[in-house]
């Protein structure tokens, strides 16, 4: 894989200094992709208007192979739909719109570092704690909603308004009707808590209580948090390289 990447690089290097026309067939060989691909990225607006031969066929220059490592290099980072959209704005000579939208990747990489440390923190709070005292009350086991606010510290308006947010999912007492809360429904709700208390909203702790729910509890959510920082750690480092190669891009096109 090393190898056929060093010959992509290569292939590319002397064509840039060469300055020769590009067939689609050497553009699309160059980056491992298809001539339907090519066709497709430059009608898309990721690439230039290609020219035409006298017969009508696509010619691609130096640029175009710059602007399509380019677009390859952003998706790992942005994603297909955000790099597809700063390639447009670029080829389209609004490179401000194409920054901001670069900006706005940024901006969401870093919230979700943030998100991450909150579970992070939340999840060793609840490890340290101590376990809850059994509840009474109840027929069925579990605890009801007063019980649960008071150990919280909040109201049981609130638990209420989590409900209907999808945070918590207590069942019903078949005898009072009252809702009672068992050990993933407290789970919940504690992790709930932290992450209001660092100021994170209910539609963004939703989400990250779906995970604890998928993966079984709280154990086997280290192994997900684990390949979560990797994923972030991995984007971040895509964005850099995608950042130069459009760098590198933009020079072409001044």
């Amino acid at each position: 894989m090393e190898d056929f990447s060093r010959d992509i690089v290569e292939f590319m290097g002397r064509n840039l200094q060469t300055g020769d026309r590009l067939r689609p067939i050497d553009l699309a060989r160059g980056h491992g992709l298809s001539t339907q691909a090519v066709r497709n990225y430059e009608e898309s607006g990721i690439l230039p208007a290609a020219g035409r031969t006298p017969s009508g066929y696509r010619t691609y220059t130096p640029l175009h192979a710059r602007a399509l490592r380019a677009f390859l290099a952003l998706v790992p980072g942005h994603g297909h739909p955000t790099a597809t959209a700063i390639m447009q704005a670029v080829n389209a000579d609004a490179p401000e719109e194409a920054l901001r939208l670069i900006d706005e990747s940024h901006a969401q990489l870093l919230e979700d570092r943030r998100t991450l440390r909150a579970v992070e923190n939340a999840l060793r709070d609840l490890a340290s704690a101590t376990a809850p005292e059994p509840a009474t009350g109840s027929r069925t086991g579990g605890m009801f909603v007063g019980q649960l606010a008071a150990q919280l510290g909040i109201r049981p308006a609130t638990l209420r308004k989590w409900e209907r947010a999808g945070l918590v999912r207590p069942r019903r007492d078949p005898l009072t009707g009252y809702r009672v809360y068992d050990d993933a429904d407290v789970r919940d709700a504690r992790l709930a808590h932290q992450l209001r208390r660092g100021g994170y909203l209910l539609e963004q702790i939703a989400p990250l209580l779906d995970r604890v729910r998928a993966a079984g509890g709280l154990e086997p959510l280290e192994a997900t948090l684990h390949d979560w920082r990797g994923r972030l750690s991995a984007r971040g480092r895509a964005m850099l390289t995608g950042a130069a190669e459009l760098d590198a891009y933009l020079r072409e096109r001044e």
